[in-house]
């Protein structure tokens, strides 16, 4: 008897695009991004995974274990596809909030285990991602309350979300060595084509601006006076990431007796809103930090067993963070918390002196100001920032005009430099139809209201996403 020949492929596709979901997720919040994928690109183009084995509260273990589950599925993946045929050569990889770490995590393992170099990665993009954390930049007793309940309420992942982790025995937190200039995880960032970032301008509550965009300036703090320049032909949405904003008129200043007037009535316009959220606070809280502690209790079960490893599934994962040439290696209750707190901000001398001119905005020839200043010096660059100059950046000019330094960790300044020297297309997003901007920017469920997500997505298709 002749032996079965392997059936032909349904597939041509070369290419597997990951799509990875975040916190509390799974992986049905992905669904409109796979539809637009697949709209655009048929299964003979395209093959899709969208990761499930981190779903629910499994994101409560930690970016490290949820890394190492992330690169199994998508070596699981990989080998389904080949057996089935299919020779994978491109690889994408999309996160969605915490799945923009889990991604980043588990792409430096899948390089230290020789991915990279066996597969052409061609896109790595995240939408409203916390790479820098999300450490409200506050100080005093609001950080103490904010940023140390927070990282008590969901286990691993909350620690290395406010940072307030160590890794191994780095003596860092883990979002510090995910940035390290050296380790696998910028290495791989590296090997791919394009990256792009994609952050909210107002309203997320779960992830700020500053954090998505990877930077240290408040650039949309008084949106009221900002003339916001938007790519043209997005509705009003994508911000243009080489102009954030166009000269404009300023105000009037209102008299004395008007702005009192006005502080009188935007206090009780939004007293209904306090003392419900004082209510609420009263009985959610007490119950959410209840949950907390019983879910963290599980979560560190669930990681005990996953570092004993019984049955080795995920002990060829735990690897050095240095390999070869590397050196180094109550949801909405607590985003509405957060999302009252005004920033605090440091002097411009407290700031670190090549922040700006090395990290954010990399000095380059351009023809789009007739007339751009010379940086010889760290301290030109922030008088600048606070005297109104525009800066030419890599992709255009950016206005820094009256905008301020965020209060932010050492630690968080030096990831900054480092990612942004990489270099990655930062698109501000501005959504005006939801307050929840953080689910309306992927378009997590079908919401009235959420329809500028798809704006959102089709301008990511349309000019980030590669084939």
């Amino acid at each position: 008897m002749e032996p079965e020949q392997p059936s032909k492929p349904a597939s041509k596709a070369d290419y597997l695009c990951v799509l990875v979901h975040g916190l509390w997720g799974n992986a049905s919040h992905m669904n409109t991004l796979a539809s637009a994928l697949r709209k655009r690109y048929d299964e003979d183009r395209l093959h899709i995974l969208a990761s499930e084995g981190n779903t629910g509260n499994l994101t409560y273990d930690g970016i490290e274990v949820c890394g190492e589950r992330l690169a199994h599925e998508i070596e699981e993946k990989l080998s389904a596809l080949e057996t089935d045929g299919h020779k994978i050569q491109k690889l994408s990889v999309v996160g969605y909030s915490l799945g923009g770490l889990i991604a980043r995590y588990a792409l430096g393992l899948l390089y230290a285990r020789g991915w990279l170099d066996k597969l052409e990665p061609v896109n790595f993009t995240t939408f409203a991602s916390p790479h820098l954390g999300v450490r409200a930049p506050v100080r005093g007793a609001q950080n103490l309350f904010f940023n140390g309940l927070g990282s008590r309420t969901i286990s691993t992942s909350g620690k290395q979300l406010f940072l307030t982790d160590v890794f191994r025995d780095s003596e860092k937190p883990l979002l510090s060595v995910l940035a390290d200039p050296d380790s696998i995880f910028i290495q791989a960032l590296k090997k791919f084509k394009h990256r792009t970032v994609y952050g909210n301008v107002i309203n997320d509550r779960t992830t700020p601006f500053y954090t998505t965009i990877l930077t240290s300036v408040d650039h949309f703090g008084d949106l009221e006076n900002t003339n916001i320049n938007y790519v043209k032909g997005y509705d009003s949405v994508i911000v243009d990431p080489d102009l954030y904003s166009l000269p404009s008129e300023p105000k009037a200043k209102l008299p004395f007796p008007s702005r009192v007037g006005k502080k009188i009535r935007g206090f009780f316009n939004k007293l209904p809103f306090w003392l419900l959220f004082g209510t609420i606070l009263i009985i959610a809280v007490p119950i959410f930090l209840g949950y907390a502690v019983v879910q963290t209790f599980h979560s560190r079960k669930r990681i005990r067993f996953h570092e004993e490893g019984s049955e080795n599934t995920f002990r060829r994962y735990r690897m050095p963070v240095a390999v070869k040439r590397v050196r180094t290696a109550m949801e909405e209750v607590f985003e509405n918390a957060a999302a009252r707190q005004e920033p605090d901000y440091i002097s411009p001398s407290a700031a670190p002196s090549d922040l700006e001119s090395q990290a954010e905005q990399p000095i380059a020839k351009t023809d789009t100001l007739e007339e751009t200043p010379t940086l010889t010096s760290p301290t030109q660059t922030l008088t600048e920032q606070s005297s109104g100059i525009s800066k030419v950046g890599t992709y255009g000019t950016v206005n820094l005009q009256n905008r301020p330094t965020l209060a932010l960790t050492p630690d968080q300044f030096a990831m900054i430099k480092s990612l942004n020297t990489i270099g990655f297309r930062k698109y501000p997003v501005y959504i005006h139809n939801h307050r929840h901007t953080h689910a309306a920017i992927v378009v997590r469920m079908d919401k009235p209201g959420f329809e500028e997500g798809h704006t959102v997505i089709k301008h990511w298709l349309d000019n980030e996403f590669k084939l």
